[in-house]
């Protein structure tokens, strides 16, 4: 495997593990910080308990299938590195850009409250996978340095 590639795999292998900690971060903030139940309040003042609840539910609801796609996605991504697919660089390509439209909106969209939907430092952690993702896309796109000649 050549050393582009080989850093591809390792920076998928990174994106991996931060989606991992992206997707499972709300789930334990929802039991320790309440960041998100804190913002969805401060939004939307005149929401009772059981709707901060509810709309918390739907956010780790949403973020959880995010995170399972993104899982989905790197494992994917790895694949197609080791088995040195020609097109592999597009793929990783496509899924980068694809999962990069997603933190960002979920990021950036603001909701009916005219406040952001998900709480930023949770939206922030979501963009870190993407970090990984540019560095795969940059790697696979890179020529391999030519092999030294043996006599």
């Amino acid at each position: 495997m050549t050393t582009p590639r080989r850093s591809a795999l390792r920076a998928s292998c990174l994106g991996l593990g931060l989606t991992l900690i992206a997707a499972f971060l709300p789930h334990l903030d929802r039991v320790t910080t309440h960041v998100l139940a804190a913002h969805i309040h401060t939004s939307y003042p005149t929401y009772t308990e059981e709707q901060v609840d509810i709309a918390v539910n739907a956010w780790l609801m949403l973020l959880s299938v995010i995170g399972a796609l993104g899982v989905l996605g790197w494992i994917w991504t790895m694949w197609t590195i080791k088995a040195d697919k020609r097109w592999a660089r597009w793929s990783a390509l496509s899924i980068f850009v694809i999962a990069t439209g997603v933190a960002l909106a979920a990021l950036l969209t603001k909701d009916t409250s005219g406040d952001v939907g998900l709480a930023p430092p949770l939206g922030l952690v979501g963009i870190l996978p993407c970090l990984a993702g540019l560095w795969v896309v940059v790697a696979l796109w890179r020529k391999p340095a030519p092999q030294p000649h043996t006599r």
